[in-house]
This record gives C-alpha cells, structure tokens and sequence, in this order.
C-alpha cells in the first residue's frame, strides 16, 4: 500500500482549522470536513498554521522558498507527498480525491459543528 501525505501550510488563523469565532468561513468547515474524510481514507494529513505553528513554514524548504518568492499569497499552500499541489486557495474534494487517485464521496456538514475552539464558536 503507497502512503499518501498531504501536508496544508495555512495562512495566520485565530485556531488550526479557522473555522471558529464569529464569522466563521464556511469554505474552512467543509475543508475541514474534507481533510477528515481524507483521514477515513487512508491518508496521512497534517496541518500546520503560520501563527500556531511558524518553525514548521521556515523548516521546510519548498514552503519557505515559495514564501520568498510569493509571500502570503501563496498561502495556503497545499503539498502532497512533498510536491506544490495548490497555492493561494483551499482544494475541493474533488480535487483532492483526483489528486490522491480516490473516489470522492459527498458528505454535508449541515448540522455538524465545524468549530475548533471546544463548542464555543
């Protein structure tokens, strides 16, 4: 079986997902969503936040190069299995699963708490 890692460098949010506060973005909760069901899938997802997480954007190379040349444009910054997949915006799941070779599977987060910050968005 081929491992799958998709690592996400996300811009500066108040939490690691974003989705939290009052107004929350509902693209992030169904990204959210989205990493979850890759998780399901088999795939190794981490997830990283230039405000929680800043030594993991300076660490590793790729992202610090495209950093230089972008700024925070390029963020969020997509890689799977080390390789640039997307920059600037967050991928569907569709693109995802195209990505990854997967059967994409449509799942609502009507009625589900996308919240990160312990229900008290």
């Amino acid at each position: 079986m081929n491992i799958q890692i998709v690592k996400i460098f996300d811009p500066a949010m108040c939490c690691s997902t974003g989705a939290c506060g009052p107004n929350v973005d509902p693209k992030l909760v169904q990204f959210a969503a989205d990493l979850d069901w890759l998780k399901s899938q088999g795939v190794i997802v981490q997830r990283h936040n230039l405000s929680q997480n800043p030594a993991a954007f300076v660490e590793n190379e790729l992202v610090k190069t495209i950093l230089g040349e972008k700024g925070e444009t390029a963020l969020p910054l997509v890689l799977l299995n080390g390789r640039i997949v997307e920059t600037g915006s967050y991928p569907t799941r569709d693109k995802l699963a195209e990505l990854l070779q997967l059967k994409a599977t449509a799942i609502s987060t009507y009625g589900k708490s996308g919240c990160c910050c312990g229900g008290s968005c």
